[in-house]
């Protein structure tokens, strides 16, 4: 039996429109979501292989991350305790590539996701060529990291980019896209949008198509133009996959290190910029470990990025209960 995702990949969901045409035609007469299953199928058919490997990681990476250890050396071990978090708690490159990690996850969360139900939106009527969109918007997806930041590297390099030509074509003087702090972030943010949107897409597609038909037809009814629709039936129905899509965004601009790393175009990437003006936590980690053969505050940072996603979570979770406790 097919997916959810595949059937919104095919267009196979049931159509159900009304007759004034203000129904999307993906709208599925079931009530059952993508969303409730999809995240469950996934952990418990890894759960019994990945839980024991991720435990042993993360007390192994914590065991190292309290001592001083070299690359070249990685059994020879000196005991130093929390020195290495109070070095990096004082440490301003830390802080630097903390700043970074959150104003580059910003600029390409936040208009990836609203560009992403967008698409899904238009995705969830009928079209000509539906099929054809809906596959074409994985191509991104499914392109390599290396290919696609090359590719816009490229796209934004100073003196031959076409971004530059097209700014001159109309009096604008040319950007210096990976020397400046914010134009940098800007196309390294550019990139992640471009890749992660079409994905998005489809989960949310999935979820639309789950959104019982009965329901726009009673909004039809009631005289709700499409855009009631969308943001009284539409977005409401998909609450879940728009958390879960935030959630998966969170982690990965966390964990953010491919694009900014060849965007950087030789030393520089792995500095995030001569003046480390775009480097991010995890390059920072593969700076330590890997430049500076130091894997102890290697470790440190790679814990430090799971703290800081432990406390994503628990303010999620705190802020949910508190919204379910006002309502």
């Amino acid at each position: 039996m097919a997916t959810s995702t595949t059937k919104a990949l095919t267009g196979e969901e049931p159509p159900g429109t009304t007759g004034d045409g203000n129904t999307p035609a993906g709208a599925a007469p079931c009530c059952t979501g993508w969303t409730s299953r999809a995240p469950r199928t996934r952990s418990s058919r890894r759960s019994s292989s990945s839980s024991p490997r991720s435990a042993s990681t993360l007390v192994y990476t914590s065991w190292i991350s309290l001592h001083d250890v070299e690359l070249a050396t990685l059994d020879v071990m000196e005991w130093v305790a929390f020195d290495n978090y109070v070095n990096l708690w004082g440490d301003s490159r830390f802080w630097n590539a903390l700043r970074n990690t959150i104003t580059i996850g910003v600029i390409s969360t936040v208009p990836q996701l609203m560009m992403a139900l967008g698409l899904a939106h238009l995705l969830n009527y009928r079209m000509r060529a539906s099929l054809f969109f809906r596959v074409a918007s994985l191509v991104p997806y499914a392109t390599s990291v290396a290919a696609a930041a090359l590719v816009f590297t490229m796209i934004f390099e100073r003196d031959f980019g076409m971004i530059n030509w097209a700014l001159g074509s109309v009096g604008i003087d040319p950007v210096d896209w990976e020397a400046d702090k914010w134009p940098a972030q800007a196309a390294i943010s550019t990139i992640v949008i471009w890749r992660w949107t079409g994905y998005n897409a489809l989960l949310y597609l999935a979820a639309m198509q789950a959104i019982p038909a009965e329901r726009y037809e009673a909004a039809s009814l009631d005289g709700a133009s499409r855009w009631k629709q969308f943001t009284h039936v539409t977005v409401p129905g998909i609450r879940s996959t728009i958390v879960f899509t935030i959630v998966l965004s969170t982690i990965g601009a966390t964990q953010l290190f491919g694009e900014p790393l060849i965007f950087g175009q030789g030393p520089n990437g792995v500095t995030g910029g001569a003046d480390n003006q775009y480097q991010t936590l995890g390059l920072l980690l593969y700076e330590e470990g890997w430049k500076n053969y130091q894997m102890g505050r290697s470790a440190t940072v790679a814990w430090a990025m799971f703290m800081l996603l432990v406390l994503a979570f628990v303010a999620q979770r705190l802020i949910t209960r508190l919204r379910s406790r006002t309502s």
